[in-house]
């Protein structure tokens, strides 16, 4: 049985709204939660960022949902070794139910602390040092590493879970899918693709979770909704490898500017009937994924968690 979840988005809002949203999700009988991990939002307009291991921490005592991180980059901006430390202490809080959702990240949030952003390929060598560093700190073992990309001086992580937690990563090209089937406990991404689906479960990921997002505006009517996820995410209508390569909100607004109302909400069900919603779910459903993560763009959030509650989960359920 398919299980859904609610996606918190940290671009749009707020440490304590997202901790409000995270109790209404699980009060609207959602059955987990995604949460971004990102230091700028894509846009100005999207207007947030929090640092995303204090909210994790909130939300864990405020409800009782598994927490995926989606996704966090321990690659430039953290080292592996902090991120290992915050998994850890994640799961702790909260029981066990945290995973550690991965992946290669963008520019727009590394770039911070080191310009040189690396090409595609390297990042996903990285990538896979930084989760064998991680997986060994969770060992509680003393831990010396001296690799091509990290080095870790005698390092111990001392407050672990009784079991590591498990560790997710997103992938939308093939090298990245088939690392994903190797190395993680699950996948990640965002759009029903049973092709990715397929790959991962050949790869090495058969039997292991696939967890999948989208993006869905609830309104009184379908244009309201339209309006606004081309004022808060006209980035979704932007192709190509821009999204890892651009370093500020600034050159998103700039590419933003030719992303029409339509390009920017093709993959986002807009609107109050509960049909268009439920059909949009169920193509990730019907592409093999396990867990479905909805985020509800826009300031009408206790509308679409009532609107969900009684017109969506039932229909998909």
């Amino acid at each position: 049985m398919a299980k859904f979840g609610y996606f918190l988005s940290s671009e749009e809002h707020d440490p304590k709204e997202l901790v409000r949203q995270a109790k209404l999700a699980e009060q609207a009988g959602f059955e987990a939660l995604w949460i971004s991990d990102h230091f700028h939002p894509w846009l100005d307009e999207q207007g947030q960022s929090p640092f995303v291991w204090s909210v994790i921490g909130a939300i864990a005592e405020a409800t009782s949902l598994p927490i995926t991180t989606a996704v966090t980059c321990p690659l430039v901006r953290i080292h592996p070794v902090i991120i290992a430390q915050a998994a850890a202490t994640s799961a702790v809080l909260t029981d066990g139910r945290f995973r550690l959702g991965v992946g290669t990240g963008e520019a727009l949030n590394e770039h911070i602390v080191d310009s040189r952003w690396p090409p595609a390929e390297e990042r996903l060598e990285m990538l896979e040092e930084a989760v064998e560093i991680m997986r060994e700190l969770w060992s509680g073992k003393l831990v010396t590493h001296r690799g091509e990309h990290y080095d870790v001086d005698t390092a111990r992580i001392y407050t672990l879970p009784d079991e590591p937690p498990p560790i997710y990563m997103s992938g939308f090209g093939d090298k990245s899918v088939e690392l994903a089937g190797r190395i993680a406990d699950g996948y990640m991404t965002t759009g029903p693709s049973a092709e990715m689906v397929g790959k991962f479960r050949t790869s090495g990921g058969a039997g292991k979770p696939v967890q999948g997002g989208l993006k869905v505006c609830y309104a009184e009517d379908e244009a309201t909704a339209r309006k606004t996820v081309h004022r808060l995410w006209p980035t979704q209508g932007i192709q190509g490898e821009a999204a890892q390569l651009l370093p500020l909100p600034r050159h998103f607004e700039q590419l933003a500017q030719m992303v029409t109302e339509e390009e920017a909400s093709k993959g986002s069900p807009c609107g109050p009937d509960p049909e268009v919603h439920a059909e949009a779910i169920k193509q990730y459903l019907d592409a093999g994924f396990d867990e479905v993560y909805i985020s509800q763009i826009g300031e009408e959030q206790d509308a679409f968690f009532d609107f969900y509650a009684k017109e969506v989960l039932p229909r998909l359920r």
